[in-house]
């Protein structure tokens, strides 16, 4: 694979760090042409501005702060968005700030474990790919895939298995945020009264507890409970509907 010249700066606060991703890119991508290196954000913004780069080699744990180095990628992007931010972290476990560097506009991300840096990363961003990840983020992305697939799996078949439908999932999800029957009957698109919602309720309460309660009544707060238990409701999408 050919790259152009391209000038890269490299923001990384550990000086053995710093050499070593010095040592990288010089014995493996001999286009890149190091125009500075910086260990703050203060002497970022004073080599950037001297000099603009195609692409900024970015450690995320500064001085101790990881919001400095998200701030800096997103404030890069904002004034200079050809320049292209490819992370380069050792903050393996932090997947807040991963997301967090990923809304501020990072071309992608290389986690400081297994294989490191390569060519082909550094290549894939210069050519214009994004969301550039290696083999460590990788793995933590697909696993976290999969989980939210397998949930999402989970909840239609309890939808199916328990015979929900859609006035069912609306009326328990505006249970579970706190609405009265008098106001979720009130919502667009609901089609009944109060007396209709406490039969829906009652049948609910024998379809969820087919074998009771262990001899004690289900109120809605209960009943709420053991949709969610059963994955009927989503927790992360608990939202009420336009009214």
């Amino acid at each position: 694979m050919n790259m152009e010249q391209f000038k890269i700066i490299i923001v990384e606060d550990v000086a053995l760090e710093l050499k070593g991703t010095e040592g990288i890119i010089r014995n493996d991508i001999p286009e890149a042409q190091i125009i500075g290196t910086a260990n703050n954000e203060f002497s970022y913004w004073k080599l950037i501005k001297q000099q603009l780069p195609d692409l900024v080699l970015l450690d995320l744990g500064l001085g101790g702060s990881t919001t400095v180095g998200v701030e800096i990628c997103r404030q890069t992007k904002e004034m200079y968005p050809k320049v292209k931010v490819l992370i380069f972290t050792g903050e393996i476990l932090n997947e807040k700030l991963w997301v967090d560097v990923l809304d501020a506009g990072a071309d992608g991300i290389i986690l400081k474990s297994g294989e490191l840096l390569t060519r082909g990363d550094v290549f894939s961003v210069m050519s214009g790919k994004q969301l550039v990840f290696n083999q460590p983020i990788l793995e933590k992305i697909v696993e976290r895939f999969k989980y939210s697939v397998g949930s999402q799996l989970i909840r239609q078949e309890a939808l199916v298995n328990y015979e929900i439908d859609e006035y069912d999932e609306r009326f328990l999800r505006h249970l579970a945020l706190g609405y009265t029957k008098e106001q979720i009957t009130n919502l667009r698109g609901m089609p009944f009264g109060v007396k209709s919602l406490e039969k829906r309720q009652n049948e609910l309460v024998q379809k969820l507890f087919p074998n009771g309660n262990g001899g004690y009544g289900v109120n809605a707060t209960r009943l709420v409970v053991r949709a969610l238990e059963l994955r009927i409701l989503d927790i992360d999408n608990l939202v009420p509907d336009e009214n």
